[in-house]
């Protein structure tokens, strides 16, 4: 049984949380504000969950998903989370988080620039392209004709094979889209940024196959 920390657990973070816990799994939560703030969450979630501080997550996890504003990614706790695998749901919008340079320029991607603020630490691009009601009614049993497909993205491999095996887990299979200078295929803006997976509007979404989410991201472009 997988420990699964969260530091985030709001739309994203607590989506993943649920199918963590439906998947059998131990999850630890926190956010930005504090554990008694995510009393609901974790009486929602029953005895596998409990409540915690972000560093706190990030040394007893066993695997570490990151769901946070991207400009808050500096406030990550790096030391804590040196070695620890890293999933990075996070997105850069110029209009929340401000302009950063190197993004829009596009000399690195926004995982990259993470990556360097934290270390050691393995970090893994995934969940960021898909919407939280699309991610929370899209899963799927192993070997089920229309499960879907989610993007990753790491520099990594072993990385890449625990974010792999999670996946799973929790009713997806994974197409592996390259090292994190690859990530800005999937990034805000690009087709497989949401349109695989279907739109908001219809919550619950659209079986993506791998060979959907392979066609979007070849048709990505700067």
């Amino acid at each position: 049984m997988t420990t699964v920390g969260f530091i985030g657990s709001g739309s994203i973070g607590g989506t993943v949380a649920r199918l963590a816990v439906a998947a059998g799994h131990d999850v630890v939560l926190s956010n930005s504000r504090g554990p008694e703030t995510l009393r609901g969450l974790v009486t929602e979630l029953g005895d596998p969950a409990r409540a915690a501080t972000p560093a706190e997550v990030a040394a007893d996890a066993d695997l570490i998903v990151v769901s946070v504003p991207f400009h808050a990614h500096t406030k990550l706790p790096a030391e804590q989370l040196a070695g620890k695998v890293v999933l990075d749901t996070d997105n850069y919008y110029v209009a929340r988080d401000g302009n950063v340079t190197e993004l829009d320029e596009g000399k690195l991607t926004s995982s990259e620039l993470e990556q360097q603020h934290l270390g050691s630490a393995r970090l893994v691009k995934v969940f960021n392209n898909i919407y939280f009601q699309h991610l929370r009614n899209l899963a799927r049993p192993a070997g089920a004709a229309d499960r879907t497909t989610l993007t990753i993205a790491g520099d990594d491999a072993e990385a890449k094979r625990v974010a792999t095996e999670f996946l799973d887990s929790i009713g997806y299979d994974a197409y592996d889209i390259g090292s994190l200078a690859d990530s800005w295929r999937v990034e805000p803006g690009q087709p497989a940024y949401g349109p695989p997976y279907g739109t908001p509007d219809d919550q619950a979404g659209t079986p993506a196959s791998a060979d959907k989410v392979r066609a979007a991201v070849e048709a990505a472009g700067r």
